[in-house]
């Protein structure tokens, strides 16, 4: 069996080879890598096994993912029930999960996995068109298609409707008499539906701007603030002093300047300290007075782009 640093060094090399350009590996916090091919940006978590993960972690990547703009992916060896079976999602606290093996596929071939495990067994999305389509060629009523299929007619109707899932052998047996596919593939790398963010309740500077506010635990940076109102203004990602030396500070510039290329992001410190003056590394530095003087987000972008020139 391979171990963690392993799998991920695996997928790091998958994903170059595919022509992804991947941040360095982070393994301390809510995420362990981020890669990014044209405007699709995967958030990637690995894990031996899977059920290791825990709600709060699960609950940061899938925001961290939203406001990237991200696929969030857990990739793991077994679970408390065996090892992973290849083309199947198990989802662990909403987010997809999945063996090394179907996600190579998915990069690879662009074959996508159709069969999701759930408590009670295994399921797939039924192609509601398919049924439609099938019914309306041979003027059959759901009813007559739900008693060849042994299910009732409100289910069948629903299946049609994409209401609920099918188990993986009414599936079959419906292919069989439709002579033809009826389950959906799920695109893992496309981009998520949105969901609201759960910004920070503080009150500060940054929020006074128009910007909500995510706090990490244990990640590379700090915080992300992404603008409320709008989706055009790239996220910053920040690194706050915390009483931080400055040669804490540089070598924390290093993982914010690789993961902001990576995500389009706006890498910047915000800082008390007077001795460092308009950046650490590449990375521009706002002091904290400064930010309290902005009277909008277009002032504080406006000297982050000056300080980054510069």
């Amino acid at each position: 069996m391979l171990s963690r640093s392993q799998m991920l060094q695996n997928i790091e090399n998958l994903l170059n080879a595919q022509g992804y350009k991947t941040s360095d590996i982070y393994d301390q916090g809510s995420f362990d890598l981020v890669a990014r091919k044209n405007l699709s940006i995967l958030l990637l978590k690995t894990f031996l096994n899977i059920d290791s993960i825990n709600e709060q972690n699960a609950r940061e990547m899938k925001q961290l993912a939203n406001i990237f703009l991200a696929s969030p992916i857990i990739i793991g060896e077994k679970s408390r029930n065996g090892i992973l079976e290849e083309g199947v999602i198990y989802e662990r606290y909403d987010i997809p999960t999945i063996g090394f093996e179907t996600f190579k596929n998915m990069i690879i071939y662009n074959e996508y996995p159709e069969i999701l495990a759930d408590r009670g067994g295994y399921f797939v999305k039924i192609d509601g068109n398919v049924i439609k389509q099938y019914r309306e060629e041979y003027s059959m009523s759901l009813k007559d298609l739900a008693s060849l299929a042994h299910v009732s007619r409100a289910t069948m109707y629903k299946y049609e409707n994409g209401i609920v899932r099918a188990n993986t052998e009414t599936a079959m047996i419906l292919e069989e008499i439709l002579n033809t596919k009826v389950t959906l593939d799920i695109d893992l790398l496309k981009q998520p539906q949105k969901e609201d963010i759960e910004f920070s309740d503080d009150v500060n500077d940054l929020s006074k701007l128009g910007y909500g506010v995510l706090s990490t635990n244990k990640g590379p940076f700090d915080a992300v603030a992404k603008m409320k109102s709008s989706d055009k203004h790239s996220p910053l990602m920040a690194n706050v002093e915390k009483n931080r030396s400055e040669k804490t500070l540089k070598r924390m510039a290093i993982p914010l300047k690789d993961l902001s290329m990576v995500t389009t992001s706006e890498p910047v410190f915000i800082i008390n300290n007077d001795k460092i003056r308009e950046s650490i590394g590449t990375i521009p530095v706002i002091k904290s007075w400064e930010l309290k003087e902005f009277e909008n987000s277009k002032e504080l972008l406006k000297m982050i782009k000056e300080r980054k020139e510069n």
